[in-house]
Protein backbone atom coordinates (compact mmCIF):
# COMPACT_ATOMS: atom_id res chain seq x y z
CA UNK A 1 0.00 0.00 0.00
CA UNK A 2 1.45 3.70 -1.08
CA UNK A 3 0.73 6.30 1.23
CA UNK A 4 0.75 9.86 -0.05
CA UNK A 5 1.53 12.60 2.78
CA UNK A 6 0.45 16.07 1.62
CA UNK A 7 1.80 18.77 3.35
CA UNK A 8 -0.02 22.13 3.50
CA UNK A 9 2.24 25.42 3.49
CA UNK A 10 0.80 27.76 6.66
CA UNK A 11 2.17 30.69 4.66
CA UNK A 12 -0.28 29.85 2.02
CA UNK A 13 -3.27 29.23 4.60
CA UNK A 14 -6.20 31.55 4.63
CA UNK A 15 -7.90 32.92 7.31
CA UNK A 16 -10.70 30.69 7.30
CA UNK A 17 -8.95 27.32 9.27
CA UNK A 18 -12.28 25.84 7.90
CA UNK A 19 -11.51 26.32 4.49
CA UNK A 20 -7.77 25.18 4.94
CA UNK A 21 -8.94 22.10 6.05
CA UNK A 22 -10.91 21.39 3.10
CA UNK A 23 -8.53 22.42 1.10
CA UNK A 24 -6.25 19.82 2.70
CA UNK A 25 -8.27 17.20 2.49
CA UNK A 26 -9.09 17.92 -1.06
CA UNK A 27 -5.91 17.75 -2.57
CA UNK A 28 -5.06 14.66 -0.28
CA UNK A 29 -7.75 13.35 -1.91
CA UNK A 30 -7.07 14.53 -5.30
CA UNK A 31 -3.36 13.70 -4.87
CA UNK A 32 -4.00 9.83 -4.59
CA UNK A 33 -6.90 9.58 -7.71
CA UNK A 34 -3.56 10.95 -9.50
CA UNK A 35 -1.43 8.92 -8.65
CA UNK A 36 -3.87 6.22 -9.60
CA UNK A 37 -4.29 7.98 -13.27
CA UNK A 38 -0.66 8.25 -13.95
CA UNK A 39 0.32 5.12 -12.93
CA UNK A 40 -1.55 4.11 -16.12
CA UNK A 41 -0.38 6.71 -18.47
CA UNK A 42 3.44 5.91 -16.94
CA UNK A 43 2.73 2.41 -18.77
CA UNK A 44 1.38 4.56 -22.17
CA UNK A 45 4.39 6.51 -22.23
CA UNK A 46 2.42 9.88 -21.77
CA UNK A 47 3.48 12.33 -19.16
CA UNK A 48 1.12 14.58 -16.51
CA UNK A 49 2.47 17.40 -19.17
CA UNK A 50 1.44 15.39 -22.29
CA UNK A 51 -2.37 15.51 -20.40
CA UNK A 52 -2.19 18.75 -20.00
CA UNK A 53 -0.69 19.89 -23.61
CA UNK A 54 -3.66 17.72 -24.86
CA UNK A 55 -6.33 18.98 -21.90
CA UNK A 56 -5.67 22.86 -23.03
CA UNK A 57 -6.00 21.42 -26.88
CA UNK A 58 -9.40 20.58 -25.97
CA UNK A 59 -10.14 23.23 -24.43
CA UNK A 60 -8.96 25.96 -27.31
CA UNK A 61 -9.29 23.59 -30.20
CA UNK A 62 -6.42 25.32 -32.33
CA UNK A 63 -3.85 27.34 -31.18
CA UNK A 64 -0.74 28.86 -32.39
CA UNK A 65 2.54 27.06 -30.73
CA UNK A 66 3.56 30.72 -29.15
CA UNK A 67 -0.10 30.90 -27.64
CA UNK A 68 0.25 27.29 -26.06
CA UNK A 69 3.94 27.66 -25.04
CA UNK A 70 2.49 31.03 -23.26
CA UNK A 71 -0.29 28.96 -21.54
CA UNK A 72 2.32 26.26 -20.36
CA UNK A 73 5.00 29.01 -19.41
CA UNK A 74 7.48 27.33 -21.09
CA UNK A 75 9.87 28.20 -24.12
CA UNK A 76 8.75 27.88 -27.80
CA UNK A 77 11.61 25.14 -28.62
CA UNK A 78 9.70 23.66 -25.49
CA UNK A 79 6.25 23.42 -26.17
CA UNK A 80 7.68 21.95 -29.75
CA UNK A 81 9.25 19.78 -28.45
CA UNK A 82 6.28 18.51 -26.55
CA UNK A 83 4.33 18.61 -29.50
CA UNK A 84 7.31 16.75 -31.53
CA UNK A 85 6.31 13.74 -29.58
CA UNK A 86 2.72 14.11 -28.74
CA UNK A 87 2.33 14.32 -33.10
CA UNK A 88 4.54 10.88 -32.97
CA UNK A 89 1.69 9.16 -30.85
CA UNK A 90 -0.75 10.50 -33.10
CA UNK A 91 -2.43 12.72 -30.85
CA UNK A 92 -1.68 16.25 -32.13
CA UNK A 93 -2.01 17.69 -35.58
CA UNK A 94 0.69 21.09 -36.79
CA UNK A 95 -0.24 23.34 -39.32
CA UNK A 96 1.45 26.32 -40.57
CA UNK A 97 -0.64 29.65 -40.82
CA UNK A 98 -1.48 30.27 -44.17
CA UNK A 99 -1.27 34.06 -44.34
CA UNK A 100 1.95 33.97 -42.39
CA UNK A 101 3.87 30.90 -42.98
CA UNK A 102 5.66 31.38 -39.23
CA UNK A 103 2.66 31.01 -37.38
CA UNK A 104 2.48 26.74 -36.72
CA UNK A 105 -0.97 26.48 -35.26
CA UNK A 106 -1.93 22.83 -33.17
CA UNK A 107 -4.86 20.91 -32.63
CA UNK A 108 -6.14 17.42 -30.94
CA UNK A 109 -5.89 15.04 -33.44
CA UNK A 110 -8.56 11.92 -33.54
CA UNK A 111 -6.03 10.13 -31.72
CA UNK A 112 -5.68 12.65 -28.87
CA UNK A 113 -9.48 13.12 -28.55
CA UNK A 114 -9.61 9.59 -28.39
CA UNK A 115 -7.36 9.18 -25.82
CA UNK A 116 -8.88 11.54 -23.77
CA UNK A 117 -11.71 9.90 -24.10
CA UNK A 118 -10.18 6.59 -22.40
CA UNK A 119 -8.69 8.83 -19.36
CA UNK A 120 -12.24 10.00 -18.50
CA UNK A 121 -13.24 6.55 -18.93
CA UNK A 122 -10.81 5.26 -16.48
CA UNK A 123 -11.23 8.61 -14.25
CA UNK A 124 -15.10 7.88 -14.13
CA UNK A 125 -14.70 4.10 -13.35
CA UNK A 126 -11.93 5.09 -10.65
CA UNK A 127 -14.05 7.75 -8.97
CA UNK A 128 -17.33 5.14 -9.23
CA UNK A 129 -15.60 2.79 -7.21
CA UNK A 130 -14.59 5.47 -4.45
CA UNK A 131 -18.18 6.79 -4.49
CA UNK A 132 -19.17 3.38 -3.86
CA UNK A 133 -17.70 2.98 -0.62
CA UNK A 134 -20.10 5.75 0.94
CA UNK A 135 -22.90 5.39 2.01
CA UNK A 136 -26.71 7.25 0.73
CA UNK A 137 -26.12 9.41 3.71
CA UNK A 138 -22.26 10.61 2.70
CA UNK A 139 -23.57 10.43 -1.11
CA UNK A 140 -25.97 13.23 -0.73
CA UNK A 141 -23.46 15.18 1.57
CA UNK A 142 -20.85 15.10 -1.37
CA UNK A 143 -23.98 15.77 -3.76
CA UNK A 144 -25.10 18.25 -2.22
CA UNK A 145 -21.70 20.16 -1.91
CA UNK A 146 -20.34 19.73 -4.87
CA UNK A 147 -23.47 21.47 -6.18
CA UNK A 148 -22.31 24.08 -3.81
CA UNK A 149 -18.94 24.06 -5.05
CA UNK A 150 -19.73 24.56 -8.51
CA UNK A 151 -22.70 27.23 -8.19
CA UNK A 152 -19.76 29.33 -5.98
CA UNK A 153 -17.09 28.58 -8.81
CA UNK A 154 -19.77 29.98 -12.01
CA UNK A 155 -20.38 32.70 -9.50
CA UNK A 156 -16.44 33.36 -9.53
CA UNK A 157 -16.31 32.33 -13.39
CA UNK A 158 -19.23 35.33 -14.23
CA UNK A 159 -17.47 37.75 -12.13
CA UNK A 160 -15.69 40.19 -14.54
CA UNK A 161 -13.28 41.72 -12.21
CA UNK A 162 -11.51 37.86 -11.49
CA UNK A 163 -12.66 36.01 -14.61
CA UNK A 164 -10.45 38.65 -16.90
CA UNK A 165 -7.27 37.09 -15.16
CA UNK A 166 -8.03 33.29 -16.12
CA UNK A 167 -7.99 32.23 -19.67
CA UNK A 168 -11.73 31.31 -21.10
CA UNK A 169 -12.45 27.59 -21.43
CA UNK A 170 -15.49 25.83 -23.03
CA UNK A 171 -17.89 24.94 -20.18
CA UNK A 172 -19.55 21.35 -20.78
CA UNK A 173 -22.59 21.08 -18.63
Amino acid sequence: MIVHVVRTNPANGTADPKIDEILGDLRGALSELRCVGSERMAKQGVSMTHLHVLSLLEHHSDVAMSRLADLLDVSVSNATGLIDRLEERGFVERERDLGDRRVVHVRLAEGGRTYLREIQIVREELLQKVLSRLDAEQLHCVRSALTSLRSAALSLANDPDIAADWHAHAHAH
